[in-house]
């Protein structure tokens, strides 16, 4: 069995996945991706990922957010990071409490998701996978980014049978 039949299954659940594609695609605001939908296609797609089809996955999710979006999103996760022990990198150059380097480069942000998921691998799915305080429902941004993530990186793995 490939990795795409391990990751995504079989025939329909692939038409399902590319489904899931197509509704991120259709873009902001988003509202045909359930949060609940999005966590679960997460872990089931992202552990599977090495940390560069991770991070190029989540550069190419990025790149379809606005830099408001990119820089709330950073924003946000180096908050929930920090709050459980995890370090990230601050990037307000200029202290207007706006994450320069994030909210500019795609590149940067999913560099720093990735580095994020390496010092704990189930921080998303702990951070997103509640409603309440840090939950999805409490920020759009986060649901945006994890579903983009997660289509990304089920298009590249539909995209070349490995």
């Amino acid at each position: 069995m490939d990795l795409l039949e391990r990751v995504l299954g079989g025939p329909q659940q692939q038409t399902e996945y590319q489904d899931f594609i197509d509704r991120y695609k259709k873009g902001s605001p988003y509202e045909g991706i359930d949060e609940r939908d999005a966590l679960d296609r997460y872990q089931r797609v992202t552990p599977e990922l090495s940390r560069s089809d991770y991070r190029d996955s989540a550069e190419e999710a990025y790149r379809s957010m606005s830099p408001t979006e990119r820089a709330e999103f950073s924003r946000w996760l180096r908050t929930r990071a920090n709050e459980r022990g995890v370090s990230v990198p601050d990037f307000d150059l200029n202290d207007d409490g706006i994450d320069d380097r994030m909210q500019n480069n795609p590149g940067d942000l999913a560099d720093m998701t990735a580095e994020v998921r390496d010092q704990d691998p189930s921080i998303f799915e702990q951070l997103l996978g509640k409603s309440g305080t840090g939950g999805p429902l409490n920020n759009p941004i986060a649901k945006i980014a994890l579903a983009g993530i997660t289509a990304m990186a089920a298009q590249r793995i539909m995209g070349g049978r490995r």
